[in-house]
């Protein structure tokens, strides 16, 4: 069922929203007699001292409201959707969409698949701009909805098109300078897809986007994802680690350029190359300011240096903890890590009196080509660390889990993870100094 647009599900308590009679349940109609379409509307046109809001109560009365207040001062009011309007879904039918290759009979929200340069700006999504016309870039301007996550993948106008299954996905750079010439930040992401958009063409598409730094701000070299569910889909190989390496030198050629050049290496290349191509990542300072950490870039450099940072904090509490009675941790993660975080407990057990068992969850829900802790599933887990002895905890990575709940991507719980396994577990957020609080138990 499509939502109101407008419908207001929260008034906070005390507000001035709340003081002129506005209600859960409400809808928004317009302010100052414009009408609101989205979440950037409504902040635009309430941003004036004295506005007239007009709203719709339950019982289908309309009030018009006049309100006094302070430049820029939220009315204290939420939407849902929060974004005000529906969002926009994709239009495209890209060769390598990772929703295409779910399983079935997963939640309906997952296998939504939204492309809206909003939410781009609110939440850091990666969009394609494939269905913005100009009013909508001229929207993003105007508002000045910077920076902007554009998914590029290449610059040749014809490999873009065929990649993306869209005849209209071919104008990315046109719509690019629009955006940069008008100071709208961009950071673009290149999916690389072995045999299409690799080699010559991830070159230009290198070189073109770098040409509009500073405001192409950083540009992420990423690895297709690929499950064990794309039957009938377009045919598509990982890259295997001789691969992973030619991709790798390519970008550090252009890095080393760039940097010279520019003073950034404005191209960076994301964690899972180097594990596929079995090849340390770079030092912390490679990473310049983590422009795309979020996208898996420099995940592991940023995690270990928090990680080293806060051990060196607890060598005060050695004596204490020596003191202790010697307690078995365990840790969950996914393939791609598992030697990472192993090192990384290594370096705890030689100093502190604590057992770790670091176990490498393949994933068979979505296929062994899947190693990132971020697809895990509770049932993978369950079923691989069943009659183990666990110790007094296990510790997983916060992202297996829903943002801002305790549920798998399979809808099974944290809760129905500890009555399966009889152990308690502790989500740990994907920070290092995090990391090793839980390991020790103490606060550092």
């Amino acid at each position: 069922m499509v939502k109101k647009r407008g419908l207001i599900c929260k008034v906070e308590e005390g507000s001035i929203a709340e003081q002129a009679g506005i209600e859960k349940g409400d809808v928004l109609l317009s302010v100052n007699g414009q009408d609101i379409t989205d979440i950037f509307d409504y902040r635009f046109f309430t941003a004036d001292e004295n506005i007239l809001v007009a709203i719709r109560k339950p019982n289908g009365e309309t009030w018009e409201i006049d309100i006094e207040k302070d430049p820029y001062e939220d009315l204290g009011i939420e939407f849902d959707p929060p974004l005000i309007d529906q969002e926009k879904s994709c239009r495209n039918k890209c060769i390598f969409c990772f929703i295409d290759q779910l399983p079935p009979a997963m939640r309906d929200t997952l296998y939504f698949k939204d492309d809206d340069a909003r939410l781009s700006f609110l939440t850091g999504n990666y969009v394609t701009l494939t269905n913005c016309n100009n009013d909508d870039l001229e929207r993003i301007i105007k508002y000045k909805l910077s920076p902007v996550n554009i998914s590029v993948h290449a610059t040749d106008p014809e490999v873009r098109r065929k990649m993306m299954n869209n005849r209209f996905a071919g104008k990315i750079m046109e719509q690019i300078a629009l955006l940069t010439k008008n100071n709208i930040t961009v950071n673009c992401q290149l999916v690389v897809c072995k045999g299409i958009n690799d080699g010559k063409i991830l070159e230009k598409s290198i070189q073109d986007l770098a040409e509009y730094y500073p405001d192409v701000n950083s540009i992420s070299v990423v690895p297709v994802g690929l499950t064990a569910h794309r039957e009938k889909l377009f045919p598509l190989e990982p890259f295997k680690k001789e691969e992973a390496l030619e991709i790798i030198h390519t970008v550090e050629k252009f890095q080393e350029r760039y940097l010279k050049e520019k003073g950034s290496r404005i191209v960076f290349i994301a964690d899972e190359f180097y594990v596929l191509a079995e090849k340390d990542y770079p030092d912390y300072d490679a990473y310049e300011s983590f422009p795309q950490l979020e996208n898996g870039v420099g995940l592991l450099a940023s995690f270990e240096k928090e990680f080293n940072d806060a051990f060196e904090e607890t060598q005060p509490l050695k004596k204490a903890l020596y003191g202790g009675k010697r307690e078995t941790i365990s840790i969950a993660t996914g393939k791609a890590a598992e030697n990472y975080i192993r090192r990384l407990c290594q370096k705890v057990t030689a100093v502190y009196p604590v057992n770790i068992q670091v176990f490498g969850i393949e994933n068979r829900f979505f296929g062994t080509s899947v190693p990132v802790a971020g697809l895990l599933t509770g049932q993978d887990i369950a079923a691989q660390l069943i009659g183990k002895d666990l110790g007094s905890r296990l510790l997983l990575p916060e992202t297996v889990f829903r943002a801002g709940e305790r549920t798998f991507l399979d809808d099974m719980t944290l809760e129905d993870l500890e009555k399966a396994l009889k152990v308690k577990v502790v989500a740990v957020r994907n920070n290092g100094e995090e990391f090793l609080k839980n390991l020790l138990g103490v606060e550092i």
